[in-house]
């Protein structure tokens, strides 16, 4: 199976762990949306990313030194968000990794698609930004179906035809598109409330972080098989389940 999870606004700047990377697969387009930021001001940003002044004189800097490879630092390594949290892929061990980097893609707005040894940049660029290009008025815009079809070319060389999406809508919208021909499975994560279960974005997050995690250290290759993930409580609902979209809930904390 091939798994997609979204990166994370927050990064994890600190010295790098791992020594050397891959280079991610569209640095050329990366470079076509940095000229592009490198023309926007630090009121731009704030009004394009709806950051403070803070954030986006930081961002300002950030697109200025994109490319020369300054605070460069594996994938895996550099997100630190929610779902990142539930990965903890500083405790993968490196035949866990090595899996990881044929099996786990990570969605970009800036880098399009990422293994988890590729290098990259400290950066701000979510998927969702309208930023215009001369492709369009959005990152969606101008990534057009690049991601898929590299999603499609990866699952083919790894002899599969499944597509575990543990990323968010925001992401996934720029892979799901006519030309993704993977079967998709959506696992949903949910606490169980005074009403019903409901989705609690937090917890949901590193949910996916932590079924990515299941996924990796158990080499999963049969769908059937996510229905035994049980990381941090989560149990199968096969009442609430849809073939597509397993339903995995726990009790509130």
């Amino acid at each position: 199976m091939l798994i997609v999870v979204s990166p994370a606004k927050r990064l994890d700047e600190k010295p790098a762990r791992a020594e050397g990377g891959t280079q991610p697969m569209f640095l050329d387009q990366t470079e076509r949306l940095a000229q592009v930021a490198r023309g926007l001001t630090g009121s731009d940003l704030e009004r394009l990313m709806r950051i403070s002044p803070k954030l986006a004189a930081l961002n300002v800097e950030r697109f200025a030194a994109l490319g020369g490879g300054a605070g460069a630092k594996q994938a895996i390594e550099m997100f630190a968000g929610d779902t990142y949290a539930g990965l903890e892929a500083a405790s993968l061990d490196p035949e866990e990794l090595d899996w990881a980097q044929d099996h786990l893609r990570i969605l970009s707005g800036l880098y399009g698609l990422l293994r988890p040894r590729d290098l990259i940049q400290p950066h701000r660029l979510e998927m969702g930004t309208r930023l215009a290009t001369d492709r369009g008025r959005t990152l969606y815009d101008f990534w057009g179906d690049r991601i898929a079809r590299a999603l499609n070319d990866t699952a083919a060389a790894l002899g599969t035809d499944v597509l575990v999406n543990c990323a968010s809508v925001e992401y996934f919208t720029a892979a799901d598109r006519p030309a993704l021909k993977l079967r998709v499975i959506a696992p949903v994560f949910m606490e169980d409330r005074q009403g019903g279960p409901k989705i609690v974005s937090f917890f949901a997050k590193k949910a996916r972080g932590a079924m990515a995690r299941f996924i990796i250290q158990h080499r999963l290759t049969d769908p059937e098989a996510l229905a035994d993930f049980d990381t941090g409580g989560y149990r199968y609902r096969p009442d609430l389940s849809e073939p597509d979209r397993p339903v995995f809930v726990r009790s509130a904390e």
